[in-house]
């Protein structure tokens, strides 16, 4: 799932004066005579936050403590959702009406929605009333679950009513907790069958799916969620955001939670990640009716930290350390800044968050999330002490292996027995145990690939082989271990091939780095006119994506130009090499950039030292080549940050560095090596 408290509160409006208006909204003026009709109309059209407005005038006035008015100033906070507002006025009214239990009631369902378990609890238990008996009781239960005493919350359930349908959602709820994710299913489709279409019931279906894994039975009723909200309320503005117009913000209304809208899209965001369709699920996010950030819950403000982490890593960090330090939170997030935490090598910071959040540390990476513990412990490990991380990793990958091997016999046994359910059961449990060991194996294998011993990569890939060798992660890292190798490029051609002849619609669906290692396997295996095609393919893609999405700018076509100019200039050819280095920065105004810079200017200098030592002579063409190249670099680069620190904070914003300040400096060197020569 992708859940949030809402972050802020509403500025106090200024006053013009002693007894003036607000400057936000002027107040409402009643008719004499039409009080109550005025009241109950705003009510009627979930105008609450102005119903409200004109009661506590009335009773800050006139009526201090007027029943009435303090019911209806409570049923209008609990539907604008300010729960802790009307569990505080229900509880003024059970003062001051003692007699009235319905008041007691609200108090305590009050309670439980602000999320003041305990309170509730006692609240809810102090009621001694056989009319509102199984309503309390529910209520009992539902406190429970939220706790998430689940043996409490079904002791409370057997004390219920069973065909009721609230009854019955309760315990499909019951049952998705304890993973029984089919059996769930069963009793919120029962719920369903009794009570209609409800949104918040569709929903609870289409999680049901999901966490089945069955993606396209749960997008079915996230359709029709999404359908129902566009046609029943389109002043939700659904998918305002991702059209590019700018709407004003709808907030968390009662209307938007009945909807169920921001939770369907949610989870329609992770299916769409889980399948890799990353802008799909960035589109099922904007899709979602327009909030502030401020308003976002931490279910959304945890998936927009997910989808846009390759774009902004510093964004998405923030989000994650704000929901780790305003809890509630959804439970992958303490997972989820760890892993990326790893990913982009801050493992420092992934120490410190674990050191700092033991309690997180049991509650979320015991029992069966275990191995993934032990996976970060691995990772972190490996930055001080290599060899221990190594042993980490091979008991870890051990225990993977031996469930694999199980899984192999099961699926065996159910073939033998013509058990088309069991062997499909045991695929799906095989598929998940391949997919956690992966990452295990190439942490294992990043040791030995750190300090470039790529033969005992290449070994441990071998040795994993028996299980690995048709998972697509493997295949690649394989044609890596080859491709380093340097003396392998036609292995590494075996599994480059397949992984390009894999995307036939777009080539730039590659990966870039793939495509470039293929090419340079081609050259270094006398296969030109190959490694040509390619790259007429990727000037192609390029060519027609600039035209259908012109704000887009891939760099297919310069990687590949890059590391093939990067390979010959180390070979020795630099007359080529630079030729190739100097073509994948065109058109300068779009390809000169910080990364593509960095690598450039290496092979700039690397030739610079090889004339000063008078190792080679360089063409006048060629130096006219390159000093026309640099002027283009100063030109196009006044604003390219020539190096971009980790910390932003720690940033140098002087003119020095500059990919202009650098291409000065290199035509300086060029000039005179030339006068040298």
């Amino acid at each position: 799932m992708f859940n949030a408290t809402m972050g802020g509160t509403m500025a106090p409006r200024p006053q013009t004066g002693s007894g003036g208006t607000t400057l936000g909204r002027l107040q409402q003026v009643v008719p004499e005579g039409a009080f109550t009709q005025t009241v109950y109309s705003l009510i009627r059209d979930h105008r609450y936050d102005e119903a409200v407005e004109i009661l506590t005038v009335q009773l800050e006035g006139n009526f201090p403590r007027n029943r009435a008015a303090m019911s209806l100033i409570a049923y209008c906070l609990y539907h604008m959702g300010d729960y802790s507002g009307a569990a505080n006025m229900y509880d003024q009214l059970a003062k001051l009406c003692p007699t009235v239990e319905e008041y007691q009631v609200y108090h305590a369902q009050s309670l439980y929605k602000a999320g003041v378990y305990a309170d509730a609890q006692k609240a809810a238990s102090l009621i001694e009333s056989d009319h509102h008996s199984q309503r309390l009781t529910k209520l009992q239960a539902a406190v429970a679950y939220e706790q998430e005493e689940l043996t409490q919350t079904k002791a409370h359930l057997e004390h219920c009513a069973a065909d009721d349908p609230d009854v019955i959602v309760m315990h499909g709820c019951v049952l998705y907790k304890e993973n029984q994710f089919d059996k769930a299913l069963l009793k919120f489709q029962e719920a369903t069958g009794a009570l209609g279409f409800r949104p918040e019931l569709a929903y609870n279906v289409a999680l049901s799916y999901y966490r089945m894994k069955q993606y396209g039975p749960s997008l079915k009723h996230i359709a029709e969620i999404i359908e129902r909200g566009i046609k029943d309320h389109p002043e939700l503005g659904i998918g305002s955001t991702t059209e590019g117009l700018e709407v004003r913000s709808v907030g968390n209304t009662q209307t938007l939670r009945e909807t169920a809208l921001v939770e369907a899209f949610n989870l329609k965001a992770a299916i769409e990640y889980m399948m890799k369709n990353y802008s799909a699920a960035k589109e099922a996010l904007t899709d979602m009716p327009p909030r502030s950030e401020e308003e976002l819950d931490p279910v959304t403000l945890h998936n927009t930290a997910i989808v846009n982490m390759a774009e902004d890593p510093s964004g998405g960090f923030k989000r994650l350390n704000y929901l780790l330090q305003n809890p509630p939170f959804p439970a992958e997030t303490f997972q989820n800044l760890l892993l990326f935490y790893c990913k982009y090598q801050y493992f420092d910071l992934a120490a410190d968050i674990l050191a700092e959040n033991s309690h997180l540390t049991w509650k979320y990476l015991s029992g069966r999330s275990q191995p993934l513990y032990d996976f970060l412990d691995g990772l972190i490990t490996a930055q001080s002490s290599p060899a221990e991380a190594y042993r980490k990793f091979d008991i870890l990958s051990q225990k993977h292996i031996d469930t694999l091997r199980k899984l192999t016999k099961r699926i065996q046994d159910a073939k033998v027995q013509h058990d088309t359910e069991g062997v499909r059961r045991a695929l799906k449990e095989y598929d998940e145990a391949l997919d956690e060991y992966m990452p295990v194996l190439m942490g294992q294998a990043k040791i030995y690939w750190d300090i470039e011993n790529y033969p005992v990569v290449e070994k441990l890939f071998r040795q994993s082989a028996e299980f690995t060798s048709e998972h697509e992660v493997w295949k690649l890292n394989v044609a890596h271990a080859f491709f380093m190798q340097e003396t392998k490029f036609r292995e590494a051609i075996r599994y480059y091939e397949p992984i390009v002849e894999g995307q036939a619609e777009s080539i730039l669906n590659c990966s870039a780095i793939v495509l470039a290692n293929l090419c340079v396997s081609y050259i270094m295996t006398s296969n030109n006119e190959k490694a040509e095609d390619i790259m007429r393919r990727i000037e192609k893609d390029e060519e027609r994506l600039s035209v259908s999405e012109p704000d887009k700018q891939p760099l297919h076509l310069c990687i590949v130009n890059l590391v093939i100019g990067t390979l010959y200039c180390a070979k020795g050819n630099y007359e080529f090499g630079i030729s190739r280095i100097i073509k994948s920065l065109e058109p300068y105004h779009r390809k000169i950039m910080t990364d593509t810079w960095f690598y450039a200017k290496r092979c700039f200098l690397a030739l610079a030292a090889a004339l000063a030592k008078h190792m080679l002579i360089l063409k006048d063409q060629t130096f006219d080549e390159i000093l026309n190249f640099l002027d283009m670099a100063d030109t196009h680069g006044a604003k390219v940050p020539a190096m971009m620190h980790a910390d932003p904070s720690k940033q140098d914003l002087s003119s020095r560095n500059t990919v202009r300040y650098e291409a000065r400096m290199l035509k300086k060197l060029y000039l005179r090596l030339k006068d040298s020569c």
